[in-house]
């Protein structure tokens, strides 16, 4: 139209720059932001609800922040039991996942009669390894691959709440 000299767009597809023929500006951040959680110390030591609500609001963002760039990964292989499939998993560098890998026998059927002839693998794998694991996993014996994004990854504890209670010295 001829009249600005600039448009300011949020960016997530790219759709609109395509379809208006426009450019990203490299460096064009325009603005930086964070969030801070603020709450009383009183409400949080005499109301039990208030500091419930913070411990939760603490501890999704964290899982949520973990999970950031990790991938399920689960595939089957066959083997004689867990324990080998496991050795087999566990021969690779980036095959162990967050502890190790989740490993859970598969039930097929054939000619009526119910038998473990396969075993599922679940492990959580970051963005970058990924494509590494899998061929890792075809090298053992993996197959059916499948990948998923995580949203969550929900630890025992999470480091801020406990923070938290540490310094309102109270116990959860």
């Amino acid at each position: 139209m001829g009249i600005a000299d600039c448009i300011l767009n949020l960016v997530s597809s790219g759709t609109t720059l395509k379809e208006n023929n426009l450019k990203e500006i490299e460096g064009g951040v325009v603005l930086e932001s964070q969030a801070a959680l603020v709450a009383s110390r009183r409400a949080l030591t005499e109301r039990k609800r208030a500091l419930n609500t913070v411990h939760e609001i603490l501890e999704r963002l964290e899982a949520h922040l973990k999970a950031d760039g990790q991938f399920t990964v689960v595939a089957n292989m066959r083997g004689n039991s867990a324990q080998e499939v496991a050795e087999r998993v566990l021969s690779q560098p980036s095959l162990s996942g967050l502890q190790g890998p989740t490993i859970s026998p598969v039930y097929c059927k054939q000619d009526g009669k119910v038998s473990i002839d396969y075993y599922a693998i679940v492990i959580c794998v970051p963005k970058k390894a990924l494509y590494e694991s899998v061929k890792q996993l075809r090298a053992v014996g993996g197959s059916g691959v499948l990948i998923s994004p995580l949203t969550y990854i929900f630890d025992e504890d999470t480091p801020r709440g406990g923070q938290l209670l540490r310094n309102l010295k109270l116990k959860m």
